[in-house]
């Protein structure tokens, strides 16, 4: 008996993909079938759709000089990170299947290692736009004071991270040297390093949990002591609560069931039954790339007019009608006092005051 198990934990590293599928019992298809091919198609079409809205939303950031502030460096930088995701999806999707078999473990690898990276970076640079916000709205400030390579420099440690826990599992932590300890839900992985990556990201997901609740009792304790002051301060107030609960219920619902499901596969392996929802639990959490976009670009009315103004552009383009400029590209940068005004006109901005601490809550954004 001991003889056997030295052997089973030799390291053998000439088995090829295959045997890791048929040693934990996870089918590899060996035809298309009809649900395979609605899984690739409807796959693909979410992948597009993720690229092209977070392609959408670094270059409005880029183009309008008023997105030049910290927490929008912060939300392109997750539009990066989201756009990675749906690339690394798409990478996914045409290496499954019957075509699973075919991968030698290096692409097999690289696959997952796309998957660990654009996950882990989408994850960090929410907790990085959770903590700019909680500094900002708890000081009662316009914008972050972050200097820009203090902002460059968390953008790289992300991405450091990102690359970090990516490449872990097809350098040394997987389970070649260890049959015993593979996973049913990515075989080649090792079940120790699934319950890390899942504990990691549901301490991550309490960090942020905590700080954003402290946000919103701070903001519902504004909202009680602000009835001397105007309607529209009090909108923004409860714009900005709504904001903070779709925040909170997208990360739950896209998340959580992956994090679980990764849990108890590394707990539990086959008993956990995983491969049963793996692919399911897989598509929510991308959807979460498709709903950051839209909970923190979408929600600001600055950013859909430019939205707008880009979209018109490559319509005259695509109609050859000459280009026309708008406001978005030939207003000046403007200074961080003026950061709040409302364009209302092509020859007048009007601004709110900002003197105040209480009126600084009337700057537009997340």
């Amino acid at each position: 008996m001991a003889m056997e198990s030295s052997l089973w934990s030799t390291c053998d590293y000439s088995h090829n993909v295959t045997f890791f599928y048929n040693l934990v019992g996870k089918k590899i298809s060996v035809e298309w079938a009809t649900r395979d091919v609605v899984v690739i198609g409807v796959g693909l079409t979410v992948c597009v759709i993720v690229v092209l809205a977070n392609l959408m939303v670094m270059v409005a950031i880029s183009m309008n000089h008023r997105f030049h502030f910290p927490i929008f460096y912060l939300l392109g930088n997750m539009a990066a990170a989201d756009l990675f995701a749906g690339i690394a999806y798409a990478n996914l999707i045409l290496h499954t299947g019957p075509w699973t078999s075919t991968l030698t473990k290096e692409q097999w690898y690289i696959r997952g290692t796309l998957i660990d990276m654009s996950l882990t970076a989408s994850v960090g640079n929410l907790l990085a736009v959770a903590v700019e916000r909680h500094q900002t709205i708890i000081t009662m400030q316009l914008h972050s004071k972050m200097p820009k390579r203090r902002v460059v420099l968390l953008i790289v440690c992300i991405w450091a991270v990102s690359i970090i826990m990516g490449l872990v599992p097809s350098l040394f932590w997987n389970c070649e040297c260890d049959l015993e300890d593979c996973s049913t839900v990515a075989p080649l992985y090792s079940r120790r390093f699934l319950i890390f990556w899942a504990i990691l990201n549901l301490l991550t997901f309490f960090i942020m949990v905590a700080m954003y609740a402290r946000i919103f009792f701070y903001v519902r304790y504004q909202i009680s002591h602000m009835s001397q002051h105007t309607s529209e301060i009090r909108q923004t107030v409860v714009s900005l609560m709504k904001t903070i609960s779709i925040v909170l219920g997208a990360f739950v619902i896209c998340w959580m069931p992956g994090l679980v499901t990764l849990l108890l596969d590394g707990l539990l392996g086959k008993a956990s039954h995983a491969n049963a929802f793996e692919k399911f639990c897989l598509v929510v959490a991308e959807c979460n790339s498709l709903v950051n976009p839209i909970i923190y670009s979408l929600r600001d009315e600055e950013m859909r007019r430019t939205f707008k103004w880009i979209l018109c552009c490559l319509c005259r383009r695509g109609g050859n009608n000459p280009r026309e400029l708008s406001p978005v590209g030939i207003y000046p940068r403007l200074p961080e006092g003026t950061a709040g005004c409302v364009l209302r006109s092509e020859e007048q901005a009007v601004c709110p005051e900002t003197s105040s601490k209480e009126d600084s809550w009337t700057i537009s954004g997340v």
